[in-house]
């Protein structure tokens, strides 16, 4: 049958067919040289933290001309916070973020920067990290991750539907924690802990399921907390972190070039991070007070009861934390 083709249309066909297989080898290689990574995050994309993570992904999809490409998934719509640390250990995703002292039931050394009262300024929370970082690269590597950059919130408030005066006026109140230790406090001020992720935060409070929180002026004004609450007073109580892990075999897959533009991107993120929250205190606090929510000071009578409850509870994390918790006590009072 070939033999009827006339010798231009063959050779047209044999340059067309090479044409195609040179396209569809291309196609191919991107094909494989590109790869995606979902990264599943807790948070709104309002949230600074957020707006943060979305500015690494587009330096690392810019660093690798597209090589990898992040695909953020925010506010828990892929995984749910408490989820996300397991599913990066088990390679279910190749990176994600949640709150470090999520973990604390793992291993002590994970909530140190929820302890109440222990850092209370930003240079303070800097050293807590310098301190505690080695010991958490260490739990991490064991399962299975390895920590990319971490970012503080502002330092954290008290909000309630009344004005709070002493640690006696939190008693019998629905409070919302997020992690053990914020249990721990809720219940030392004799308050009725309520376990809420920040996205149920609202319907919570409008319901009645919770009726005081400690939080940061960031969540507070993301979620509008002026519709269902009327007080923030600024305790400062201590200064939690975010962390943005990745799984350590899909880090390793990665090519020595993609490996270090993650990395320089991630320690970008950091720096941004710290800057970023640092300005947000201020910001959000503004917000607050702007919608109608009634900023105060605390009284010296709340936080005398308040920094007792710290030193209760940073009593116990020594004994459950042992000489791991001694050593980043010890690094960070240096």
């Amino acid at each position: 049958m070939n033999s009827f083709i006339p010798t231009h249309y063959s050779k047209m066909a044999k340059s067309v067919g090479a044409a195609t297989a040179l396209l569809l080898a291309s196609a191919i290689y991107t094909s494989a040289s590109a790869e995606t990574w979902d990264m599943p995050t807790p948070y709104p994309d309002a949230t600074f933290h957020t707006v943060n993570i979305n500015q690494f992904a587009e330096d690392v999809a810019k660093a690798t001309n597209g090589a990898l490409e992040i695909k953020v998934h925010s506010a828990g719509s892929l995984f749910k916070h408490p989820e996300i640390s397991k599913a990066v250990r088990g390679g279910q995703v190749p990176i994600g973020e949640f709150f470090l002292s999520l973990l604390n039931n793992e291993n002590p050394a994970f909530g140190v920067d929820s302890i109440p009262f222990l850092v209370t300024s930003y240079d303070d929370a800097a050293r807590l990290w310098s301190a505690q970082k080695p010991v958490i690269e260490k739990l991490l590597d064991a399962q299975n991750m390895i920590p990319l950059f971490s970012v503080p919130w502002p330092p954290q408030g008290l909000y309630t539907k009344k004005p709070i005066a002493s640690v006696d006026d939190l008693k019998g109140l629905k409070f919302r924690t997020y992690n053990a230790t914020l249990e721990q406090f809720a219940n030392l001020a004799g308050a009725a802990p309520t376990q809420v992720e920040v996205p149920d935060i609202p319907q919570a409070f409008s319901t009645g399921r919770v009726e005081a929180m400690i939080t940061s002026p960031s969540t507070g004004a993301n979620s509008k907390s002026w519709d269902y609450l009327s007080h923030y007073t600024d305790i400062q109580a201590w200064i939690p972190k975010n962390i943005v892990v990745v799984n350590k075999r899909a880090f390793r897959k990665l090519d020595d070039a993609t490996r270090d533009a993650v990395l320089a991107a991630a320690a970008q993120a950091e720096k941004r991070g710290w800057q970023m929250s640092r300005e947000e205190t201020d910001t959000k606090t503004a917000i607050l007070r702007d919608n109608g929510i009634t900023v105060v000071e605390p009284s010296a009578e709340l936080l005398d009861g308040l920094r007792a409850i710290g030193a209760t509870i940073l009593e116990q994390w020594k004994k459950d934390a042992g000489d791991t918790g001694a050593a980043i006590l010890k690094a960070y009072q240096q």
